[in-house]
């Protein structure tokens, strides 16, 4: 597999959180700009954000949980020959789990539907480890 076919997924999911940081800063900027928040409200952290300003706040944070994991998977993979046809196609499932999970999280936010596509990129993720594991190990 090339590089470039290997990175494809990492960019777009890279794509994802910045988006999400540039909504969440749009965000919270109209907030600000419309009154509905003070800045004294939220100069320390404080959670006084409005609800569609924290949904997007909430999500970008969250790119920084189990994605970690397929970056650190790819960041193996790669260097060491060991990104296949296999890892690039799970790689896009994982991705497009991610886009579908935000796009539920900031939308209707519904958590049903939101912690059943978390749970399927979660297990396209194990699977991918598992594999990648087991090619290291030369198991198959």
């Amino acid at each position: 597999m090339s590089a470039q076919m290997v990175l494809l997924p990492v960019f777009v999911q890279v794509g994802l959180t910045f988006a999400l940081l540039i909504g969440m800063a749009l965000a919270r900027r109209r907030s600000l700009v419309s009154g509905e928040t003070k800045i004294r409200d939220v100069a320390l952290g404080e959670p006084n954000w409005p609800k569609s300003a924290t949904q997007i706040a909430n999500c970008y944070r969250n790119q920084f949980e189990l994605p970690v994991l397929f970056y650190a998977l790819i960041a193996l993979a790669l260097p060491l020959r060991h990104a296949d046809l296999f890892i690039v196609l799970m790689s896009w499932v994982f991705v497009v789990t991610r886009f579908a999970h935000a796009g539920v999280f900031v939308s209707s936010n519904d958590f049903g539907r939101r912690s059943t596509i978390w749970l399927t990129g979660v297990l396209v993720l194990l699977a991918m480890w598992i594999y990648f594991a087991l090619r290291m190990l030369l198991l198959i």
